[in-house]
């Protein structure tokens, strides 16, 4: 991680929502499907439809991407800045397109691309590489991993730099800022919110908000990582 340069990395976080408002939107074989994926972890105060609305997002069979936000440092007079731009939108499919627009343009430019997240391994890349598929979109080499070694996966993410080899930890964007003394911008919503704020007040520009401020503090951790200065509010620039 100490080797791979800033202006390479592209920080990433999406926010996710179930496809449909609620469980009695889905057909019954959508029902079924859902409440077959779901049995074993309900219980006597989980109903299939408090389930559904709680967890349905975090599955890309179930849910779909609304926001993503990628950010990027860019060297200028030998001090660095950092970019954040936020595509977001109720058609996912376009959503999508254009994000890999934009990678495509930033390989074309420079040739080497480091996706860099908290999580990503395990949520992110995975989800956006399923939602494309399932979206009738072609999978892009650089987002297809399936097929390559792990020595050739070149990504960041904070949260496997943070376990050191223990794979029975886990900690959270939050909690790892607030150890490694970085100061997180204020959030009015945090992520059990995004369902509600996007099927009840429709406000995509607030999740957009929020998904920017979890980009920002990913690349104050990774330069924490590198032992160099944390980025100023006015190194920070959204476009």
């Amino acid at each position: 991680m100490v080797n791979i340069a800033l202006e390479n990395l592209m920080v990433i976080d999406i926010e996710t929502v179930s496809e449909y408002k609620s469980f009695d939107q889905m057909d019954e074989s959508w029902q079924y499907l859902w409440s077959e994926k779901i049995s074993k972890s309900l219980n006597d105060q989980l109903t299939l439809e408090a389930s559904y609305s709680g967890k349905a997002a975090i599955f890309a069979e179930f849910g779909k991407i609304i926001c993503i936000s990628i950010g990027f440092f860019v060297l200028e007079n030998e001090h660095y800045s950092f970019r954040v731009k936020s595509i977001d939108g109720h058609d996912e499919k376009v959503l999508l397109s254009e994000f890999t627009d934009i990678l495509s343009k930033w390989i074309a430019k420079k040739k080497q691309l480091c996706f860099c997240g908290h999580n990503i391994k395990e949520f992110d890349i995975p989800y956006i590489s399923r939602r494309m598929i399932i979206n009738g979109l072609d999978l892009p080499d650089y987002l297809d991993f399936q097929n390559k070694k792990p020595w050739d996966v070149v990504m960041i993410d904070t949260l496997q730099l943070w376990k050191f080899g223990d794979y029975k930890n886990y900690i959270s964007l939050k909690l790892m800022a607030q150890v490694l003394k970085i100061e997180s911008p204020k959030d009015d919503i945090d992520g059990s919110m995004v369902g509600k704020v996007y099927w009840e007040e429709n406000d995509l520009e607030r999740i957009a908000v929020y998904c920017q401020k979890d980009v920002i503090t990913v690349a104050q951790i990774i330069l924490r990582f590198k032992k160099m200065p944390l980025l100023q509010q006015s190194n920070i620039i959204i476009v």
